[in-house]
């Protein structure tokens, strides 16, 4: 018997959550992934294959804003980010694919702060 590492768990919750979650023109996914350093956000229509809006702590309009991209700070800004370009290209509702993580600390913070921005979901 194998055991699985931290990773592989994440991954086979996401591809279970993914056979239910799907993104479409009207409402699409809101997927984020998070790295010890960095966390990123896209806005996916799924049935296009196309990434429509993406956010990151390493995008330049962040760049002095940001000591480290790994923290609730660096969420929040993230956050904020994503719903504003989401906003600006006429999106108002996605689903959340919070990417096989708990929702908690980083997701939570760029969560709340995608609502704050106008996002719903």
């Amino acid at each position: 018997m194998s055991t699985a590492t931290r990773e592989e768990k994440r991954q086979l919750r996401h591809a279970r959550v993914r056979k239910r979650v799907f993104g479409t023109t009207d409402k699409p996914r809101l997927n984020i992934f998070k790295s010890v350093n960095h966390i990123y956000a896209q806005i996916i229509d799924d049935t296009a294959g196309k990434t429509i809006v993406a956010a990151s702590s390493i995008d330049k309009e962040l760049k002095g804003r940001i000591k480290t991209g790994g923290n609730i700070e660096a969420a929040k800004l993230v956050g904020g980010l994503i719903a504003q370009r989401a906003t600006g290209k006429g999106i108002g509702k996605v689903v959340f694919d919070r990417g096989g993580y708990l929702y908690h600390g980083r997701v939570k913070a760029l969560a709340d702060t995608a609502r704050e921005g106008g996002l719903q979901f």
